[in-house]
């Protein structure tokens, strides 16, 4: 193992949040340490500890068959009401996305105290503000979000095949997502 190689792991082990490549390579005073950030991802790939990256955000965590051993010593976060989940949902597939556009998709009004639900837990941000009338705010997700959900990025998020597999999608809501895909296709 090189020097670079243990400055990089010593780095990520003791940072409390992950770190973009950018951040590791002034920490440990390179200018390109992708190539070692990979070579490390393999090397603790199968290990309990694996490095992985999560929104260009690199980090150690439990490899996911040994995370049971684990969760007793974890305290668990209070779930999500169901009108925050669709919040978050129509976010990360709609960002960046007023709150006008949020309660258009839900089909009823959401409370301020959703979205700061959302903003506390570090899972949403606002993201300027739209040019038009009024000049609403704009939500987006953030990395956090993405660590906390496992994905690489918002790409990872799963598709319709997918929700409709997990059997999350009753047959009007899965009219209404595919409708909701379709105008989406049409616009971008």
């Amino acid at each position: 193992m090189t020097e670079l190689e243990r400055a990089i792991e010593a780095t990520l082990f003791a940072s409390a949040e992950p770190m973009t490549a950018e951040e590791i390579g002034v920490q440990v005073g390179a200018d390109d340490v992708e190539a070692v950030l990979a070579g490390l991802a393999e090397r603790y790939a199968g290990h309990g500890v694996e490095l992985v990256t999560r929104g260009g955000r690199w980090h150690f965590q439990t490899a996911p068959d040994l995370a049971h051993l684990l969760r007793r010593t974890r305290d668990e976060p209070r779930r999500l009401s169901r009108a925050a989940t669709e919040c978050l949902a129509i976010i990360a597939y709609h960002e960046p996305t007023s709150r006008g556009e949020i309660e258009a998709i839900r089909g009823v009004q959401i409370s301020k105290g959703t979205l700061d639900v959302l903003m506390e837990a570090g899972w949403v941000r606002t993201a300027g503000r739209r040019e038009g009338p009024g000049r609403p705010l704009l939500y987006a997700t953030t990395p956090d979000f993405l660590t906390h959900f496992g994905l690489g990025s918002r790409k990872d998020l799963p598709g319709i095949d997918d929700l409709k597999a997990a059997g999350l999608l009753d047959p009007l809501e899965e009219a209404i997502f595919e409708l909701q895909l379709e105008s989406d296709d049409e616009e971008g």
